[in-house]
């Protein structure tokens, strides 16, 4: 029996705080596998996606973006779970950065990280939509270092193809193994997520609205778990969650007068879910103080 090979590679991204990963990683796969706002803490673990086409198959991992100095427990913990990242067993580098940001101490942390990996690297230089500002000549240098260089818009998914062209050139090519990359429980999730379970990616969606809603009322300082999650007879699925917070005036804030604000952050949730899931959502969604849940689930 002959065996078909295909290309096959892991591709780590990687590169400080807000520069586009997620988004780069949402717009490309198709579907939210990796939650957005303007803010950083966004990305709190890596997140492993699958990406197929004709060519091939890739797992990206997104990274957690790199802190320059990381002086609470969280953000140090979001350190270690990127550096955790780069003992994976990987095959590229894509090194993101963002034209409109200066270049400080944070990046060039990051690019001495890179500069110690020993695999094939790609440059990308990300938000190219948004000509002003933009410190382009701040970059210059690197494109001395690396050998590929892409500048992209993550969000209009300019110039993406070419990048992807170029990544499957770069990874080998592998014997297509019977039955695929993914095993059996993998092939039956919705998302094409490979490390994370359904809960954590619904918590993950409301933490999102919490954040894209409340903007800089509620410190970053907030997280979501998910209790529960049950399949009714009525093919209704049951969600029970909690929006945890660190002090008192923080929950006030969330829930709003007469609950209008936790009720909106519930609805905004329950919608996304059930778009993703192809189901009706009930969602059960409380707030509560918790100073040390940064110890607990971090």
């Amino acid at each position: 029996m002959t065996k078909t090979k295909t290309k096959q590679g892991k591709i780590l991204l990687i590169g400080r705080p807000n520069v586009g990963k997620s988004t780069f990683l949402n717009n490309l796969i198709g579907t939210k596998v990796a939650i957005t706002s303007p803010k950083p803490q966004t990305t709190r673990f890596p997140i492993k996606a699958l990406y197929e086409n004709e060519k091939g198959t890739i797992i990206f991992i997104d990274t957690p973006g790199i802190f320059g100095k990381a002086e609470d427990s969280l953000s140090k913990r979001i350190n270690q779970n990127t550096f955790q990242a780069l003992h994976e067993e990987i095959d590229l580098v894509i090194y993101m950065v963002d034209h409109s940001r200066k270049r400080d101490f944070e990046e060039a942390k990051v690019l001495g990280i890179v500069r110690k990996i020993d695999k094939p690297k790609i440059l990308v230089i990300n938000k190219i939509d948004e000509p002003e500002p933009t410190y382009l000549p701040q970059y210059k240098f690197m494109e001395d270092e690396f050998k590929d260089v892409f500048l992209i818009s993550a969000l209009n998914q300019t110039h993406v193809k070419p990048l992807i062209q170029r990544i499957f050139e770069l990874i080998p090519e592998k014997n297509r193994q019977e039955g695929g990359v993914l095993s059996e429980e993998q092939q039956k999730g919705v998302y094409p997520l490979l490390n994370i379970d359904s809960k954590i990616f619904v918590a993950e969606l409301i933490r999102e609205k919490v954040f894209l809603m409340m903007g800089e009322e509620i410190p970053y300082t907030t997280t979501a778990i998910v209790d529960e999650i049950i399949e009714r007879k009525n093919g209704t699925k049951f969600i029970k969650a909690r929006i945890l917070t660190t002090d008192n005036r923080y929950k006030k804030m969330l829930i709003g007068t007469q609950g209008r604000k936790i009720k909106e952050i519930g609805s905004y949730a329950r919608k996304e879910i059930a778009l993703a899931v192809g189901k009706k959502v009930f969602l059960d969604l409380t707030v509560q103080t918790d100073p040390h849940w940064q110890k607990t689930y971090y």
